[in-house]
Order: C-alpha cells, then sequence, then structure tokens
C-alpha cells in the first residue's frame, strides 16, 4: 500500500535525514527543483521547443526556495524566465535564501501582487505546497485575465489546498494545477476533499530520502493483494469452506436492495448468500433469484432462531430494510450475535437513532455511511468537519472516520470519492477514486448495496473488517471503471468477474 503523509510527517523524515548527515537542505532543494523540471520536460514535451515563457511563483517558506532553484534550472535552458515573491526576501528560511541570492544573480524579482502576472505559456506555483498554515490571499482567482490560459505546475501541492486535509482555507483561494510534483510520498491532500480534483495529474519524485517511514499512525492507499481473493487451495473445500451471508431484506415491493447486496456478495466469492425477508416477500424474490437462497424472517425471534446455526459467518443488513420496530429489534438481535457484521442504509439510520443500537456495536462490524448518514451518526464530528477550516493543518475527513471508529468501536467506511476506512486503531485507509481513478458514475441508485453486498461477502469469507471494507470498495470502483459510463448498479456484480480474472493473472 502507498504511505499517505501529513505535512508534519514529511517535514519529520526531511528533518531526520539532514540530521542524520546523509543529505543537506540545500540538496534535498536542488534535487526537488531539478524533479520538477524533469516532469515539465515528461509531461510537457511541446516546451522544448522555441524557449516558452514561465512565471515561477515563489512563497516565503522552502517551498518558495524550491521554486527558485527551478526558475534557475529553466532558464539554464533558453527559457524565458520570470519571478514572483509572495512575502519578505529578508524573512526566507536559510536554504530558500540562498537559492533565492542565486538566482537574483540571474535575474530579476518582483513583488507577487494581484493582476501583475504577464502572458505566459506556464506557471510553476511554489507559493505555500505544504507549509500552507493559512489561507491564500487574494480572494479570487490570482490567474483571472491571462488569455490563454497557461498550464499550471504545482510544487508540491497546490497553493491554498490543506496538505493534511484537501481542504481550502476559508476566505481563500487555491490555484488549480494541471501538474501536481511531490515528493518521496503522497500526502493526504493529494487525495482528500478538493485536493483531488485541484491538484491534475500527481507525480511522486524521488528525493532520495529512501524508505524512512513516517512516525506514528499512518494513513495508506487501498491496494489489493491478488492472492486473498483466490478461491482455491482447499483441496476438500466445499460452499460452507467460503463462508455463508446472511442478508436481511425488505417487505414486498422493498426486496430490489437486497437482492443486489446479495448478488454482489455472492459475486465475489462468498460461498453461500441467503436472503432473509418478511414472509410476503419471498414469492417476489423466488421469482428474481436462483442461486441465491431465501428463507422467511418474519420477526426478532425467528432470526434469533436462525443465527443458532454457526455456519452462517456474516450478516448484511440495511439495503431497504426499513424503520419500524420489527426492524428495530432485529438489528438489536444481530448485533447480540456478535457476526461479522455490514451496517448499511437503513440500518444506519436506526442505530443514529438509538442509543442502545449504538453501544451494541462491536469490532466486526462494518458501518458503511455517507454524508448524511455519518452526520446522523456521529453529529459533533460531522459539525465539526463541516465548519470553516481558518488554519492548516485542518480537520479532516480521514480525522472524522477515525474519531468515529474510535468511539463506535467498529470499523467506519466513510463513503465518496475520496472514501475513507478507518478501524478504532491502527492506520486508516483511503480508496481515491480520483483523477485516473476516477467513476462518476457510480453515483447511481443501488451502487451503494452492491457495496455492501461485496464487503459482506468478503466478511463471510472470513476477511478482518477494515481488510473487507477496503478490498470491497477498492474492487467496487474498478468494476466501475472496467464497465464505463452508462453504469447502473446491476452491472457492478456481473462486471466483477473480469476485474477477479485481471487480479487473479497478475499473480500467476
Amino acid at each position: 500500500m502507498n504511505e499517505l503523509l501529513t505535512s508534519a510527517q514529511m517535514r519529520a523524515i526531511e528533518a531526520a535525514a539532514i540530521q542524520g548527515g546523509t543529505v543537506t537542505g540545500q540538496e534535498l532543494m536542488e534535487r526537488a527543483g531539478a524533479g520538477v523540471v524533469a516532469a515539465i520536460d515528461r509531461e510537457f514535451p511541446d516546451f522544448a521547443q522555441g524557449g516558452p515563457r514561465v512565471v515561477v511563483l515563489c512563497g516565503p517558506g522552502n517551498n518558495g526556495g524550491d521554486g527558485f532553484v527551478i526558475a534557475r534550472l529553466l532558464q539554464g535552458r533558453g527559457w524565458q524566465v520570470g519571478v514572483r515573491l509572495y512575502g519578505d526576501a529578508d524573512r526566507l528560511p536559510p536554504d530558500a535564501g540562498a537559492n533565492f541570492r542565486r538566482w537574483t544573480a540571474l535575474g530579476d524579482v518582483a513583488p507577487l501582487a494581484q493582476d501583475d502576472l504577464p502572458p505566459c505559456d506556464l506557471i510553476v506555483d511554489a507559493l505555500f505546497g505544504t507549509g500552507l498554515a493559512r489561507p491564500l490571499i487574494p480572494p479570487r482567482d490570482p490567474l483571472a485575465g491571462l488569455q490563454p490560459r497557461p498550464r499550471v505546475v504545482a510544487v508540491d501541492i497546490p497553493s491554498g489546498i490543506c496538505a493534511d486535509s484537501g481542504r481550502v482555507l476559508e476566505g481563500g483561494v487555491y490555484i488549480p494545477a494541471d501538474l501536481t510534483v511531490t515528493f518521496h510520498r503522497l500526502k493526504l491532500g493529494h487525495v482528500l476533499d478538493a485536493g483531488g480534483l485541484a491538484c491534475g495529474k500527481v507525480l511522486v519524485c524521488d528525493i532520495g530520502l529512501g524508505d524512512n517511514p513516517a512516525q506514528g499512525e499512518a494513513a495508506r492507499e487501498v491496494a489489493v493483494a491478488p492472492k486473498i481473493l483466490r478461491k482455491g487451495g482447499r483441496e476438500m473445500a466445499n460452499k460452507f469452506s467460503f463462508g455463508h451471508l446472511l442478508v436481511l431484506g425488505g417487505s414486498a415491493g422493498q426486496g430490489g436492495a437486497a437482492r443486489l447486496a446479495a448478488r454482489g456478495a455472492l459475486r465475489i466469492g462468498a460461498g453461500l448468500v441467503t436472503i432473509g425477508c418478511p414472509p410476503a416477500a419471498l414469492a417476489e424474490n423466488a421469482a428474481r433469484l436462483d442461486a441465491i437462497m431465501l428463507r422467511p424472517v418474519p420477526d426478532s425471534a425467528a432470526l434469533s432462531s436462525m443465527l443458532q446455526d454457526p455456519r452462517i459467518t456474516a450478516l448484511c443488513l440495511g439495503p431497504a430494510l426499513s424503520l419500524g420496530l420489527r426492524e428495530r429489534d432485529m438489528v438489536a438481535t444481530a448485533l447480540a450475535a456478535r457476526r461479522a457484521t455490514v451496517l448499511d442504509a437503513d440500518a444506519l439510520t436506526l442505530i443514529g437513532q438509538d442509543d442502545a443500537l449504538f453501544a451494541a456495536l462491536h469490532d466486526r462490524c462494518v458501518l458503511t455511511p455517507h454524508g448524511g448518514e455519518f452526520a446522523r451518526l456521529f453529529p459533533d464530528i460531522a459539525e465539526r468537519l463541516a465548519a470553516g477550516a481558518t488554519a492548516g493543518p485542518a480537520f479532516s475527513k480521514l480525522d472524522a472516520a477515525r474519531d468515529a471508529a474510535a468511539r463506535a468501536g467498529c470499523t467506519i467506511l466513510f463513503k465518496g470519492a475520496d472514501t475513507v476506512i478507518a478501524a478504532p486503531h491502527g492506520p486508516v485507509l483511503v480508496n481515491a477514486a480520483v483523477r485516473e481513478r476516477a467513476a462518476p458514475w457510480l453515483a447511481t441508485a443501488g451502487a451503494g448495496d452492491v457495496l455492501a453486498g461485496f464487503i459482506a461477502g468478503l466478511l463471510a469469507r472470513g476477511m478482518d473488517a477494515q481488510t473487507a471494507a477496503a478490498t470491497g470498495a477498492w474492487l467496487h470502483v474498478e468494476a466501475a471503471r472496467r464497465f464505463g459510463p452508462g453504469l447502473i448498479a446491476e452491472d457492478l456484480p456481473e462486471t466483477l468477474p473480469a476485474v477477479l480474472c485481471d487480479l487473479l493473472a497478475q499473480n500467476t
């Protein structure tokens, strides 16, 4: 899995390398500048001809120092380079100040003022990077009026975006980039919130810091190992070897969501899947299902009896379940059984309304809220996340999911293009469906029900809660990307086998 760093973690890694004598701050700055120039060459080959015009925006910290290196290197190859400084040169950090002086021996530096950027082909944004702690002012696009609009390369992260949260600080703006070049590792702000869109294409440049891990709890991007999906290696295996999932379905006319979840679970490899539904819904479900089994479950007593079977390894509750007293009692019965359990949709609403249900959550549960459901479950945390971010590092979706998981004592999958999966302890995982992994057609009715089924199927097979949630979320996006525009929820389980075959082929 790719590690995602906070700005403090990145600074600590750099400081440790410098203090250990393996590299100097000047060397790191030179490597960073050279890495950005190499990325520009690779991504914009048309600039190789004609001496393009570039304006380098340098800020008051070490990100600005990187900018002075970039300006010097680009001028050395014949580019027309202008430099604008945001802040006071006398207050630059030592390494940045040294590179400022190296640049001023070659060219001029003008103060960055609103509306003073000349026509150019490229803007290099080295204003704030990961060091952003205050809004980027002026309160409008500093590139407004430049026609045609130049391409923009951000050094580390687009200025105005908080590197720890991906949020735009209140009262400020951000400079959207066509290309972002970051160093050593991705930062949280590259994948969370507005950062997922603002960064454009993101390249990670190696500046010689080795494989030094971050100190403290790290966040990681979700990655799926093909071998964990292989359904083999047990010569005497039968269907029960791969788990039995029980999906609780809704009343007659409301069974589609449970059927979507059940089909997703079966496709992802659960050995058996049963829908338990009110007796009046049996005929409707039987007319639509073949490989998925059916059981009448009229009430919580019937569910309790069914759960006496130890071969039922996981439960999925919520998709179109309804919100009555019967359903409340069934959720309570399911939680009391302490099986691996996915709680989605109506089950989340019931838990948000009932303190006793919330208190019954356990470490084998996965909650799958979207933003509105999260706010009903954790109103104070959601309020903090929704509040304007006035300074960096800002409270992030990752922070919110981690706090929620600690409070609930179970795994939280906080949905979105930047899905965050947090367990009560340990690293937080991020499934970022942004940039090259974007799948906007997932915003369709029933897609969340299929996701619940994917996760529940993996739980039934014996995966731990956080791994199942992360793997299900990753496969959900990959199936959507494989199908493409025009996707409806029914397409996701049917596309999944091709995704799984590709994964298995990578491991043979």
